[in-house]
């Protein structure tokens, strides 16, 4: 069953053009940051609701402290929260307090520190202008307006400004359910008894911390033994989940049984085969109503091809609009050979230049077994396919793995 290698961008393309974003829920503020905004946030009130002192002093106006010093009479007092009743007028002024409403009259705050005051009379020893001091009414936003546009991942200032304009519950994407399983006859869990011919299985609880990291639910359906029967029997079990990956069995060899055990069971392939190192034996397809991604069993392949294909679907699922993952510039630190037609990921050491590009030293040995060498990366060096010698200080594209 022989396939053509298809490119990196192509492949996450035809991954993408077939998710559907996932349903939504009213959550509290208190539990919506890092979830997807699912409809706009339109502001029911405005902020700030009048005009309000930026500043604690006193409240004039403007034409009454053009030239200083100027005496005038204390009216009355504008407490945080408060309001004056009256209106200010000639040679008068109202003692205020950041955040209380501006009274009728005024048009300018002169601050405590510019204020001489005895009993009820104070002297500016500073003009002023209209506005100064004075955050106008709505400087923040107005009643009605939209001021977070759905499909944004929320921040916690996102909540915050939700939560000012006096909206409690948000409509966002539900979290993705991201049901996986490994295979082979030679996995065991980390703890359990290890066998002569046995290997620690990596990639269940690697996965699930990607996923989790990229807002999905993981559900973890454990290690499949290498026969059909048992491979049918376990992805049978991701009916209802919103995404199926399986690791390892995704190419054509003797032992490689994912693909014929679930082609069998209906399995629809779109393609399996990418042009990329590390991670060649890459699959898609639809399992049922379940989309479905075969990724290698290699540990370093198997997470650096969820880097690139499988957190821009979990972002698709909940829909958002970040589905290409975040690329940098950099320098070269060390020389590389011409690349071959796979478009290469190098695991790399980032160097941070105050004023100038960070230097990006990719490892020397690149063997996709070390999960030691991607642990210790900074970022992925992204070398395209054919890509001629490069030589040290070139500027290169990385993929940062490191905020």
């Amino acid at each position: 069953m022989a396939q053509a290698l298809i490119p990196v961008t192509e492949a996450r393309a035809r991954i993408l053009a077939t998710l559907v974003p996932t349903a939504t829920e009213p959550v509290p503020l208190a539990q919506a940051a890092g979830r997807v905004l699912a409809e706009n946030v339109v502001a029911r009130r405005t902020q700030p609701p009048a005009d309000l002192s930026a500043m604690d002093g006193y409240a004039v106006r403007a034409v009454d402290v053009e030239s200083v010093p100027a005496r005038l009479r204390v009216v009355g007092e504008a407490p945080a929260g408060g309001a004056y009743e009256g209106v200010v007028g000639e040679g008068e002024a109202v003692r205020i307090f950041t955040g209380a409403a501006v009274p009728q009259g005024a048009d300018t705050i002169v601050i405590q520190e510019d204020m001489e005051r005895y009993d009820d009379i104070v002297i500016a020893r500073e003009s002023s202008v209209p506005g100064r001091h004075i955050r106008r009414a709505g400087l923040d936003f107005t009643e009605g307006a939209t001021g977070l546009l759905a499909g944004r991942l929320l921040s916690p200032a996102d909540i915050a400004l939700a939560a000012a304009m006096n909206v409690p519950t948000l409509s966002v994407r539900k979290r993705p359910r991201i049901a996986f399983f490994s295979t082979g006859d030679e996995l065991v869990r980390p703890g359990a008894a290890i066998g002569p011919n046995q290997i620690v299985s990596a990639n269940n609880d690697g996965l699930a911390a990607l996923i989790a990291a990229a807002g999905g639910i993981p559900i973890d359906l454990g290690i499949a033994p290498d026969s059909s029967e048992a491979i049918r029997a376990t992805a049978r079990k991701a009916a209802g989940a919103d995404m199926l990956v399986t690791l390892g069995g995704a190419s054509v060899g003797d032992h490689d049984l994912v693909q014929s055990a679930l082609v069998e069971d209906g399995l629809d392939i779109d393609f399996w085969r990418i042009a990329m190192r590390p991670g060649k034996p890459l699959m898609f397809g639809r399992y049922g109503r379940v989309p479905m991604l075969g990724l290698p069993g290699n540990p370093v392949s198997a997470l650096v091809c969820a880097l690139l294909f499988l957190m821009p679907a979990i972002s698709k699922l909940q829909g958002s609009d970040a589905t290409t993952p975040r690329t940098t510039l950099a320098r070269l630190g060390r020389s590389l050979p011409e690349n071959d037609r796979r478009e290469d990921y190098l695991r790399a050491r980032l160097d941070h230049v105050p004023g100038e590009l960070p230097v990006a030293t990719p490892f020397e040995t690149q063997d996709s077994s070390m999960l030691s060498a991607l642990s210790a990366a900074d970022c992925l060096l992204i070398r395209a396919q054919e890509a001629p010698p490069a030589k040290a200080g070139d500027v290169v594209t990385i993929m940062p793995l490191r905020e």
